[in-house]
């Protein structure tokens, strides 16, 4: 677990949080799913700071999009068989592990959200998750990248193809860093 979280890697991925590492080091976490964590949180870190500079009147949370990254599979130290194959499970479960270890709903709810992202109620944040979710290994869903063009054309009334183009782009370089980021999640065991 502590080279999942704290292993130099090339290209360079940002730390976890340490309340989330703190978190994961106390549920005895899969080193797969710490590595996993670390690589879409730093996929969230590239999304968010592309928003902040492209859109400085956006008002967008930080914190909680890069807190939604580092534990949205969290659920997962319950149901470790969904690291390797499908299910949502994870999902409430991840809700209810982050609340009983005194995170509140307005984070907690990335373990759920980043699962059902269109859902009317989805916020930016919820939209930002569960791209990074995505794009971490160069998937693209284009449903999820037409709420998040349309939330950004609202937001700043450009037009949707010049959103389109801009996140097309990012995306596609994002996606360009996808073989290191499986291939280090991959390094890892399921089980510790």
């Amino acid at each position: 677990m502590s080279r999942a979280l704290n292993d130099p890697v090339d290209p360079p991925l940002g730390p976890l949080p340490a309340p989330v590492a703190d978190l994961l080091r106390s549920l005895d976490a899969p080193p797969r799913l710490a590595a996993h964590l670390r690589a879409v949180h730093d996929v969230a870190v590239q999304l968010v700071d592309w928003v902040e500079r492209r859109y400085p009147e956006l008002a967008v949370d930080r914190e909680a999009v890069l807190f939604g990254a580092a534990t949205h599979d969290i659920g997962k130290t319950v149901h470790i068989a969904e690291l390797s194959g499908p299910g949502s499970c994870h999902e409430e479960a991840g809700r209810h592990l982050l609340s009983a270890h005194g995170f509140g709903p307005e984070l907690a709810r990335f373990a759920g959200t980043h699962a059902s992202w269109a859902d009317p109620a989805a916020t930016l944040e919820d939209l930002l998750v569960s791209t990074a979710d995505k794009v971490w290994k160069n998937k693209r869903v284009p449903e999820l990248e037409d709420l998040v063009i349309s939330r950004l054309a609202r937001a700043t009334g450009r037009q949707r193809w010049e959103e389109y183009l801009a996140l097309d782009d990012l995306l596609g370089h994002i996606g360009d860093g996808a073989d290191h980021r499986l291939a280090f999640q991959a390094s890892f065991p399921v089980y510790a």
